[in-house]
């Protein structure tokens, strides 16, 4: 199978070797985003709430890219460096991610510094048979 790698410049550019997603026939597999502004390359703020914010629109920028939306998604792993911000990610979350939810696996982990909340995605791109598409 063939892969290709899919890129924007509306989400941060990758720090090291990997790409920013890679899609193999319809499955689109987003790498780690984190809540840093594409054009300043700075955090988005000092809070989870605004951190996941930025990371959220990060990725559906690299959703976007690929021809799917966060409808799309089927499973998504969220890090956080703190317990303590579960809530405040989870309530953002929410607000960007509807019913039927993706699954979802969150892990307590050490980021970058400065780095509060880190997201990655699994997503099926829709097959032009006017299903999914970005949302």
């Amino acid at each position: 199978m063939s892969t290709r790698a899919v890129h924007t410049d509306d989400a941060p550019q990758p720090v090291a070797s990997y790409s920013q997603a890679v899609q193999a026939g319809n499955l689109l597999q987003v790498a780690g985003q984190g809540g840093a502004d594409p054009r300043t390359g700075e955090w988005a703020g000092d809070t989870v709430a605004e951190q996941t914010r930025q990371t959220l629109d990060n990725l559906v920028a690299i959703l976007e890219a690929a021809g799917a939306g966060l409808r799309d998604v089927i499973m998504v792993r969220v890090y956080l460096t703190d317990r303590a911000h579960f809530a405040a990610m989870n309530d953002v979350y929410s607000t960007y991610v509807g019913e039927p939810f993706p699954a979802r696996t969150t892990v307590f982990v050490g980021l970058a510094e400065g780095m509060l909340v880190e997201i990655d995605a699994l997503a099926v791109i829709p097959s032009g048979d006017g299903g999914g598409g970005p949302s």
